[in-house]
């Protein structure tokens, strides 16, 4: 599903990053500020400083003369700042590159009742489940996920991750998670990479 090496400059130091994931799911585990974020923005295309060769779904998407842009990887795109569109409302947001499925996907996660709301009106938690909601509809052939738990309470977010799992699952639609908690990796049955200062290691 996905194959990894790359080098990629972190301020002072270089993270080496080989590594090769054949499962629908990857999870990446790991301290603040050692790069787990910014790794998955070089996965997404939107982060260019790293050197080597990126490949996922059986496609080469980074190498020696070889960059695909992020509209053409076909990707759902969850960051943990949930980036909305400010001026657009829950369900516009959802609906922006896609209407399909949109009410289904706001009922896995939970969040119908802020359908008409805008998002400086949402809570942490809230802004991020529309932030997986527009990675959804879109209908992606890859999801990244950033933290996308990481504002819920426990109760809600065990429910939600079950649920998005079993989405997921149902759909055979492959995914590379970044969260500090290894609970969430599981609840996808991730193969799991922990990402450390110098680099990365399978769990």
């Amino acid at each position: 599903m996905l194959d990894l090496d790359l080098h990629l400059p972190l301020g002072a130091n270089t993270l080496a990053v080989r590594l090769a994931s054949p499962g629908p799911v990857l999870g990446l585990l790991g301290a603040s500020g050692v790069g787990k974020s910014t790794l998955l923005r070089v996965i997404a295309g939107l982060d260019r400083r790293a050197v080597g060769t990126v490949s996922a779904l059986g496609e080469g998407w980074q190498g020696p003369g070889v960059f695909r842009p992020p509209w053409e990887r076909g990707i759902g795109w969850a960051p943990q700042d949930a980036a909305l569109f400010p001026h657009l409302s829950v369900l516009d947001n959802l609906s922006f590159v896609s209407a399909r499925d949109v009410h289904e996907i706001a009922a896995l996660l939970r969040i119908e009742r802020l359908l008409g709301r805008m998002p400086r009106l949402l809570s942490g938690g809230e802004r991020q489940r529309v932030a997986v909601g527009r990675a959804l509809a879109c209908a992606p052939r890859l999801l990244l996920l950033d933290e996308p738990f990481a504002a819920l309470d426990h109760a809600l977010r065990a429910q939600v991750r079950a649920d998005l799992a079993a989405w997921c699952g149902k759909r055979a639609l492959p995914a590379v998670i970044v969260s500090h908690d290894e609970a969430d990796l599981d609840a996808f049955n991730a193969q799991v990479w922990v990402v450390e200062a110098d680099g990365v290691r399978q769990r």
